[in-house]
């Protein structure tokens, strides 16, 4: 059950989803969140603290992307508070933004892999700089330092929005719905729902 403040009748109460939502194919969807994330770089990783319940966000670079795109991978020390938070409850949001209002919000489930297999394979010299060199001869901020994990998030649904127009036709279509009273069309406003996940996780090809 969801909640309601009002009834608006056989009118939309939300205007701006119903002018803006865009279904688009699975594929054109998931192929441009993934350019949208891969671009954006940066996004919000919330997890939940699980002895006080409370939800900490914090910034995290995007290391990798699995299944064509819909999951996610990032690096962490995995003596950080949010491997724990992880480790109490996997569910996960990862949210991104650009100067342009563009937007993103993948929510899922998250899992912690020390695997050094997997390690490596996603393994940045970069993160030297993040861990530093302990001095002891394992601790060192290489790829068999056992600090060294990989998140994986396994998406379960997304949403996002990006710009259909440039900013000077999105600026006049806003000041004329201010005027007119009616939502404008500025963005392309996309849900991915868990079916689709699924199926484009199970097939990774051409769906339309």
């Amino acid at each position: 059950m969801s909640f309601s403040n009002t009834n608006t009748g056989d009118k939309p109460a939300d205007p701006y989803k119903e002018k803006n939502l865009d279904d688009a194919s699975i594929k054109d969807k998931v192929e441009d969140l993934s350019e949208f994330v891969t671009a954006c770089k940066f996004g919000m990783m919330t997890t939940r603290d699980g002895s006080t319940g409370d939800l900490a966000s914090r910034c995290m670079a995007l290391a990798a992307k699995e299944n064509g795109g819909i999951d996610l991978i990032f690096h962490t020390n995995t003596e950080s508070g949010k491997t724990s938070d992880i480790d109490s409850d996997p569910h996960i949001n990862i949210s991104f933004l650009n100067s342009a209002g563009e937007w993103a919000s993948v929510s899922g489930t998250s899992e912690i892999v020390t695997d050094r297999t997997v390690v490596k394979k996603y393994y940045s010299p970069a993160l030297k700089a993040w861990l530093g060199d302990l001095g002891d001869g394992k601790h060192d901020g290489g790829p068999e330092d056992p600090r060294i994990g990989v998140i994986r998030v396994t998406a379960k649904t997304a949403t996002y929005a990006v710009t259909r127009k440039n900013a000077v036709s999105r600026g006049i279509e806003m000041a004329q719905g201010v005027v007119t009273g009616k939502a404008p069309a500025v963005n392309k406003l996309r849900e991915i729902s868990g079916q689709e996940i699924q199926t484009w996780r199970s097939s990774n090809e051409m769906v339309q």
